[in-house]
């Protein structure tokens, strides 16, 4: 035993020091944790999830895998010496009990992954981190070791909500409160004082598309920019994976739809491409709030 540390210790060091096992799902975020742990000093360990990873990520990946690579998949961060595993990026569609067929070390888990394959999207997420963490890996999230991609408190760019803003940002957070609750989505859009819509399977942007949609046909009438998008992690939700995100694309369908803003909880919400995101949003005219959702929304201005 070396003296003046303990055990604890010796094993948060070793972990510091070890490649971080990054296994990528589609869109630019596994980019970004890519380079902040980069930054951070910290080697990365890239899983590129076959069919879903980036062009990008591909081309840095150690190994790309199917689903039915399981048994290969801890092989291969066992042997790179990873202890620490984050999961990172969009699935377009979950497996079928077909596509986990593949190798030995697949075939010899396959009862423990059916079972995972059942439930909701919670349910789901927290039975793929036991598998992982079953084989001796610790499965960490965004705030281990890349904090800067999360929302801060408060207006994150240069426009502020106004009064009545505030007030639709506090019933859209409640209703995508219960939405979360059921374990359907993490967001809810709300305009002059009522729900008008919330997040199913479909997506974030397919429900702001229909928001737009509403507009355009009169179903929702409302002059100027009125409404607010909140996304909020869903009550009792692991941290560690799935966190509601926001880009430039939703910049981008937030103002088709002609709302006011959007809020995302701070410390539990990712900003993709910060600084695009922000600055889209300021040329938009929209606001880009960090909501404390334990608290009512407030202004800042």
């Amino acid at each position: 035993m070396i003296r003046g540390h303990d055990s604890k210790d010796l094993l948060t060091a070793g972990a510091s020091l070890a490649p971080v096992a990054l296994i990528c799902g589609n869109g630019m975020l596994p980019l970004q944790v890519l380079n902040g742990l980069r930054a951070a000093g910290r080697q990365a360990f890239i899983v590129a999830i076959k069919g879903e990873a980036e062009e990008v990520l591909k081309r840095q990946a150690a190994v790309e895998l199917g689903w039915g690579e399981i048994g290969r998949l801890f092989k291969v961060m066992a042997a790179a010496g990873c202890r620490e595993v984050v999961l990172i990026g969009g699935i377009s569609k979950r497996p079928d009990f077909t596509s986990v067929m593949g190798d030995l070390g697949t075939l010899r888990r396959l009862p423990r992954i059916i079972k995972a394959l059942s439930g909701g999207d919670d349910s789901l997420l927290t039975k793929v981190i036991g598998l992982i963490e079953e084989e001796g890996f610790r499965v960490v999230g965004i705030k281990d070791v890349a904090p800067d991609l999360l929302a801060g408190p408060g207006s994150l760019g240069q426009v502020k909500p106004r009064a009545e803003d505030l007030k639709d940002m506090a019933l859209a957070l409640e209703a995508a409160r219960r939405l979360g609750d059921l374990d359907i989505g993490q967001a809810a859009v709300a305009l002059g004082g009522r729900v008008i819509a919330v997040e199913g399977a479909e997506g974030t942007d397919a429900m702001l598309a229909r928001c737009a949609e509403l507009r355009q046909n009169g179903r929702v009438r409302a002059k100027g920019r009125l409404g607010v998008l909140v996304k909020t992690v869903k009550p009792g939700q692991d941290l560690r994976v799935d966190l509601p995100a926001v880009g430039p694309m939703t910049i981008e369908r937030a103002q088709a739809a002609g709302f006011a803003g959007i809020a995302v909880e701070a410390g539990g919400a990712l900003i993709a491409e910060r600084e695009a995101t922000v600055a889209a949003a300021d040329k938009a005219g929209l606001f880009l709030y960090g909501l404390d959702p334990q608290t009512a929304p407030e202004s800042d201005a």
